[in-house]
């Protein structure tokens, strides 16, 4: 079940107010009533809502003054007026100071249901839209994940088959692998891709902070706590919550976590209340978990928690097949950003991409890739455009082999390896060598006919 949203009822009439709450609360909202508009205002600091609903007229306060100050201290909250005294001029008057829209007394239930029911999901909808939508269509798509490689065949599979389930996945792998993409395209394969999707880097928040930005907190719950707030466990709500670096999780937080978890429901800061959150989580580290756990610094009971489904992301240098796909998705990403038309890779750059370890993975390869689009003069990409460590691990990373053998015998070698390499891709290994695919053929038969005559 998701979060329920919370209203606010200011309304000096007891008959009215204790009406409005009792069914709004049947329709399934949190309800808090204030009987004026200065209650309405204190509520409001100590709470974040979804919805508030206005008297016009109140002795203390008045509902467009109302109005005024919550916009203030929660700006964007949709408010409606409630009046006695509809007419035109109200109307106009309430819609312009701010309002979403007005209600006139004695009000209609019905209309009260639909009204509330249509201004929740305009703010949802108007939310999403502004935070999510073009990210989902544009930026986060399942197509961002690029390779062709065993190992990534296997990542699809595993996505396709987690997508629509809610249970726990930990995505493992060395920084840089996209363990990132891979629990966005979870998410938005899903059925909650119209939610949000929210990232806790557990690694980049202060302790002091943590547990406040997770859970949120109440108003005073400590200094500098001027009004409630919500966390990124509510504000995920209906969608995923992604735990990035989760093997930095602070020892106090693994416990409040792990409940989390359990019970489905978290509890901010200096308050009591425990809060239903429908949240489909994914944790992902660069870290050995288990390890962790073995050496006391992670809790045994979180990490099988965690550990439900575990998707393992490979090394780029374990995919060394699946460069040249992601050099060109790459290249596309950043001659588009960067208006620039560069249209493909020189071959010699290519075996340069090909022959590197990248030991900062498709993060490092894609900093390559966007640096030698901002530095071609030309169509492609060539390899003076590339960072020198490339040219320089070429240049010394390759011995000559301890044997003495002949150039025929090293030729022989070096092409069996880029063959092992691309998993026997001829195409691919040809682009590696620098040559054409027929050329590589006549070696292969050469070859093939010398291993005959030497038997």
């Amino acid at each position: 079940m998701t979060n329920m949203p919370a209203l606010l009822v200011a309304d000096d009439d007891p008959v009215a107010r204790d009406l409005l709450a009792e069914v709004l609360t049947r329709e399934g909202y949190r309800v808090r009533a204030a009987s004026g508009g200065e209650e309405c205002l204190s509520l409001a600091e100590a709470e974040p809502f979804d919805l508030a609903i206005v008297d016009l007229r109140m002795p203390d306060l008045d509902g467009l003054r109302v109005l005024q100050r919550l916009a203030s201290i929660q700006p964007g909250l949709p408010v409606l007026i409630l009046t006695a005294f509809a007419t035109i001029e109200t109307a106009i008057e309430a819609i312009r100071a701010g309002a979403y829209d007005y209600l006139s007394k004695p009000f209609r239930l019905e209309e009260i249901k639909i009204v509330v029911r249509r201004t929740l999901e305009a703010r949802r909808l108007a939310r999403e839209n502004l935070q999510y939508r073009q990210e989902l269509r544009e930026r986060y798509r399942v197509e961002s994940l690029v390779g062709q490689s065993p190992q990534m065949v296997e990542i699809y599979k595993l996505v396709a088959r987690v997508a629509n389930l809610d249970t726990t996945v930990l995505v493992l792998g060395e920084t840089g692998t996209g363990k990132e993409l891979v629990a966005r395209a979870i998410h938005y394969a899903s059925h909650r891709a119209n939610h949000p999707f929210v990232v806790v880097d557990c690694a980049a928040l202060p302790e002091t902070l943590f547990e406040s930005e997770l859970f949120g907190h109440e108003r005073g719950a400590f200094t500098g706590a001027l009004s409630a707030r919500r966390g990124l466990f509510e504000t995920s709500d209906g969608g995923t919550c992604f735990l990035d670096e989760i093997g930095e999780l602070p020892a106090a937080l693994q416990p409040k976590l792990l409940r989390t978890l359990q019970e489905r429901a978290i509890r901010r800061v200096g308050g009591n209340e425990s809060i239903p959150v429908n949240v489909r989580v994914i944790a992902a580290t660069n870290r050995d978990l288990r390890k962790r756990v073995e050496e006391g610094a992670f809790r045994e009971d979180l990490y099988f928690r965690l550990n439900v489904v575990t998707i393992p992301v490979p090394a780029l240098r374990e995919r060394l097949r699946d460069v040249p796909l992601l050099a060109q998705h790459f290249l596309r990403k950043h001659s588009v950003g960067s208006r620039k038309p560069v249209t493909g890779f020189a071959r010699e750059t290519l075996a340069l991409l090909s022959a590197y370890d990248w030991p900062g993975n498709v993060r490092e390869l894609e900093h390559a890739i966007e640096r030698a689009v901002a530095l071609s003069s030309s169509g492609i990409i060539l390899p003076e455009d590339l960072p020198a460590e490339l040219s320089r691990e070429s240049r010394e990373g390759s011995p000559l082999p301890a044997a003495r053998m002949t150039l025929d015998e090293m030729k022989r070698r070096y092409v069996a390896k880029v063959l092992e390499e691309t998993g026997g891709n001829k195409l691919r290994a040809a682009e590696i060598l620098g040559i054409n695919r027929r050329t590589l053929y006549r070696i292969l038969e050469r070859q093939a006919t010398e291993g005959e005559e030497d038997r």
